[in-house]
């Protein structure tokens, strides 16, 4: 580097992930082996969102700026010979939205420090890139409360002659997720065909939408489980799950240049027939002591006791006529059976009767469960997200460029820490 030996920027405690709202410190380290004139240090902090139309290309069509502050850390002089530091700290504006990384367009966040020389002279610059995490709390998306379900009636062709329809419907458990969480799948299949289906199939995807002039899709499948075939006249109910990944959550607050969607994709492959249920990707779990149900319920009435009825209720006189019945005693609720050779992708749920359309009707249905299947390549960036075999021990060169960084502790959701028991287990219980 000549005469610049060493310059360097440094985060306090060596931090790297922020809040809005929260200030940034540091110091600029420069180490010089002979004097060197300038003019000034600056240090500039920094956010923006740059998108393209072309993938992995930094030259933005599109660009939206979130905040730039400069400071003046040294006056007109000469840097003597030897180690000098200078500290800095910022403030990160509270509606920065959250940093992503994405193949058409990326919100970064950097601090950089400049040395203007005299004229005629070499100018240094250094960067160092921070990540901002911006909580979305899933109790304040509006409508988020209760499961997500929908339904859809296909023709099903073969050979181009109708051989009836297909009914299939379908519903998640709830409508708001964060990482470390298993989406609950129940699908219903009615083939009123005389043919045999192929196989159903649950997937979590993600849409990152980039708005450029005309704006660009980019449509991703993060997990997916497969269910065996429905025969022809047959009905059945499929149930799957599919545990939830370090995603980035779905909305960016405050980037108008970026959009973020997740749906679960259910779907057969003959005929194609498919439906999709539109969910929530947060960092802070749903509380169901926030349910407006629970909220507005009443308390519970002193009539709802038996003891408190019958001491207070009046003689009518019909307690010696009126035989005592015998208590009843619970039925064990029917499990349907599976294939014991194929381990399923999440500890199953409870299995219950199907209020709509009777019992669990599992004649000719071939359940064939899948492992959950996902891709590393298939993540956007986000703050807390690695993978070894394309980030491990990389430093960022430049601003776009993702460092490693530990995982961000969401604090209120993780992976299991004990081993889940086997499927055979779990259906037996």
């Amino acid at each position: 580097m000549g005469k610049l030996q060493q310059f360097k920027i440094t985060f306090d405690k060596d931090k790297e992930m922020y809040s809005p709202g929260e200030s940034i410190s540091g110091t600029v380290t420069v180490h010089v082996n002979v004097p060197l004139p300038c003019k000034a240090i600056k240090v500039n902090c920094n956010g923006f969102c740059g998108i393209t139309s072309k993938l992995n290309d930094t030259a933005w069509t599109s660009e939206e700026q979130y905040f730039n502050s400069t400071i003046s850390v040294a006056d007109k002089g000469t840097l003597k010979e030897g180690q000098h530091t200078f500290p800095f700290k910022f403030l990160i504006p509270a509606s920065a939205p959250t940093s992503f990384e994405g193949n058409y367009g990326r919100i970064i966040y950097r601090v950089r420090a400049f040395i203007d020389t005299p004229r005629f002279a070499k100018d240094y610059n250094t960067e160092k890139a921070f990540y901002l995490l911006r909580l979305l709390n899933l109790n304040e998306v509006p409508d988020i409360w209760g499961p997500c379900s929908s339904a859809v009636t296909q023709q099903f062709n073969y050979m181009l002659v109708k051989t009836g329809t297909v009914v299939l419907k379908a519903q998640t458990n709830m409508k708001g997720y964060t990482a470390g969480q298993v989406i609950q799948i129940t699908a219903s299949i009615h083939n009123q065909s005389g043919k045999t289906t192929g196989n159903m199939a649950a997937s979590l995807m993600q849409r990152v939408t980039y708005e450029t002039k005309r704006p660009t899709h980019d449509l991703r499948t993060i997990a997916e489980v497969e269910g065996g075939v429905v025969k022809a006249g047959k009905q059945v109910e499929w149930k799957d799950q599919i545990i939830v990944p370090p995603l980035p959550q779905s909305c960016l607050a405050g980037c108008d240049l970026i959009k973020i969607e997740y749906y679960i994709k259910v779907s057969l492959k003959v005929p194609d027939v498919m439906l999709t249920l539109p969910i929530h990707i947060g960092n802070v779990l749903l509380d169901e002591k926030l349910h407006p149900s629970k909220a507005a319920a009443p308390p519970p009435s002193a009539t709802a006791e038996g003891p408190e009825v019958s001491a207070s209720a009046p003689d009518m006189g019909t307690s010696a006529t009126n035989p005592t019945l015998p208590p009843q005693t619970a039925r064990p609720i029917p499990r349907p059976r599976f294939s014991s050779h194929n381990s399923p992708s999440a500890p199953p749920a409870d299995y219950h009767e199907g209020a709509e359309g009777g019992s669990l009707t599992s004649n000719g249905f071939s359940h064939k469960r899948q492992s959950q299947l996902v891709s590393p390549n298939a993540f956007s960036y986000a703050p807390g997200l690695f993978f070894s075999q394309n980030q491990q021990n990389k430093e960022p060169a430049t601003a776009a460029t993702a460092p490693h960084i530990p995982q961000p502790d969401y604090g209120i959701a993780a992976y299991p820490q004990d081993a889940p028991p086997s499927y055979d287990e779990s259906c037996n219980t």
